[in-house]
Order: structure tokens, then sequence, then C-alpha cells
């Protein structure tokens, strides 16, 4: 690998919607490595008098095998000090977790995947959808205090424009529009979930399994609707915005980055 081809901070997103909302911050550059098919942006901006490389990738379709396959190439190939995934989530609308409202950005303490498990008959297991029973076997991966110390102070920031949560994500391939679903598998597992998505866990675990020096993982995602029966794509762009002004703020002023 040419070393001008490392960088500080790789940004990961998944539909139209979320890369469009990457490529109007920066000023990016497309470019391709020879032999890998994978379409890429670079820019740059100064820190403290310092030239900071990005490099963004998008996967080629939503779930967590693309993400996965890509996080791994993106951190093996650039070798990013932070590798973090900006776009969109489904909110929750719980009276045990703070109020959300389109566009609020989560910033995951804890990711987790709710969709592994065990499909038994309904007297066999707690979590029954009609004569189908589940046995959930989650798996969980924590995020480095490091990065929560960043975002922290970048969220209490007057430079901060958006509402941040910080609290368990829940990740699995398969989109959330039933509030049974919600309730059953997910609550019954992780109660104080503030989101869902279908790519966290796979980013962070591709991140903190690649090979020495491993990037930082951070999922920067904002609320465009609910895991429930009346989702819309209404507030997608406007999510996928807040998401990735608050990454910017992130890694221009707060992420340390020697």
């Amino acid at each position: 690998m040419n070393h001008n081809d490392r960088c500080d901070v790789a940004l990961l997103s998944v539909t139209d919607t979320e890369y469009a909302a990457v490529l109007h911050f920066h000023e990016w550059e497309e470019f391709r490595i020879p032999g890998d098919g994978q379409r890429y942006e670079r820019a740059s901006f100064l820190r403290d008098g310092r030239q900071v490389r990005l490099i963004h990738a998008r996967t080629g379709e939503m779930g967590m095998t693309a993400a996965a396959a890509v996080a791994m190439k993106v951190a093996c190939t650039f070798r990013p000090r932070y590798l973090i995934m900006v776009g969109i989530a489904a909110g929750v609308a719980l009276t045990e977790v703070a109020e959300q409202i389109y566009g609020d950005v989560i910033v995951p303490d804890v990711v987790w995947n709710y969709a592994v498990g065990k499909f038994v008959s309904p007297d066999a297991a707690f979590i029954t959808y009609g004569d189908v029973g589940f046995l959930p076997r989650s798996t969980s991966v924590a995020m480095p205090e490091e990065i929560l110390t960043s975002v922290r102070e970048a969220a209490a920031s007057p430079e901060n424009q958006c509402h941040v949560l910080i609290g368990p994500m829940a990740c699995g391939s398969t989109v959330v529009a039933n509030k049974n679903v919600l309730d059953k598998q997910v609550y019954s597992q992780f109660k104080d979930t503030m989101g869902l998505d279908m790519e966290s866990y796979a980013v962070v675990y591709a991140a903190l399994q690649a090979p020495e020096p491993r990037p930082l993982p951070l999922i920067v995602k904002s609320v465009c609707d609910y895991a429930n029966s009346e989702k819309s794509d209404q507030y997608q762009k406007f999510a996928a915005y807040t998401s990735c002004e608050f990454a910017k703020l992130l890694y221009e002023k707060y992420l340390p980055l020697d």
C-alpha cells in the first residue's frame, strides 16, 4: 500500500440519500484502486495546521454482510484512525427513553445483534409469534470509551446544533416495521435501546477484528422514522444530513487525531 493511500478518517454510507449527504460536506475526488471494484472518494481539510485526510466508501447494499465486507476492506486498505458509519436509523417512541424527534442523532455506546437466535416451538421460548418461538442468542460490543468522551464533549458544545442521544443500538439485517417485534425481540433483551439499523454491529465488529493498526469504530446515525407500521421516507434526507453534520463536527474538532 502506498503511504499516500492512508487516511485519518474513513466514512461509510449505504443508501443514495446517505451518499448525497456525505458529498454535501466536502469537495470530494472520486478514485479507484487497481484490482478493487469499489468506488472511493477522498477529501481533506486543515486542523491545527495539519492536513487531515478523509476517505469515503459506499457499501453495495443494505445489511450486515455488505457492511462488514466494505468496512474490513477500508480498514485494511487505508488504515484509518477512525472508521465512522453515518446515515439513518429507526428511532423509538417509549416513555422510558428520552424523547426523540426526526433528525435526532444517535451515537451508540453499545451495538448489539438482535437477530441471532433459534426458532423453536412456542412452548420452548419466551418470545413467541403465533405458533413460532424464538430463543435469542444476541451478541453485543461496547464502543471504546475514548470515542464516547469526545462525543459527549462535542454534543455539549455550543457549536453543536443537533440533539444527540447516547445509548444501545440494535442491529439486524431486516427492516422492522412492527411494534410487536420491537417489544418482544428488542426490548425484552436491551430495554434501553435507542435505535435500530441494519449495519452498525457489522461495522464495529469488523473494525475491532481488523489487523493492527485497527481503527476505532464510531456509529453516527439519525432518526428518520420509528420501528412501527407508520414508517415513511419523508425525513430521510434531513436525518442523513444531521448525521453527517454531527460526524463532521466530531472529526474536525473533537476526535483526537494524534
